[in-house]
């Protein structure tokens, strides 16, 4: 078991070091003297980011849960 957390860890912080780079170099696109976008452009950066977020959520929420895998037809 503890060779799996090791695992865990050693990969979580690769993956999210990778990801809080990359959300940097996203942000670096905001320096109006070298790009040029509208509202609409960063808007849709926004919700996609904002929407793999929150299936990344779900992901962890869900392997938490037994109740995805159960069905009652009564109670």
């Amino acid at each position: 078991m503890r060779n799996k957390q090791t695992k865990f860890i050693d990969l979580a912080e690769k993956r999210v070091n990778n990801a809080l780079k990359q959300i940097q170099l996203i942000g670096n696109l905001s320096n109006k003297r070298n790009y040029e976008y509208d509202e609409s452009d960063y808007r849709k950066i926004f919700y996609a980011i904002d929407e793999e977020v929150k299936s990344m959520k779900r992901k962890f929420i869900d392997a938490d849960s037994d109740s995805r895998a159960k069905f009652k037809l009564r109670k």
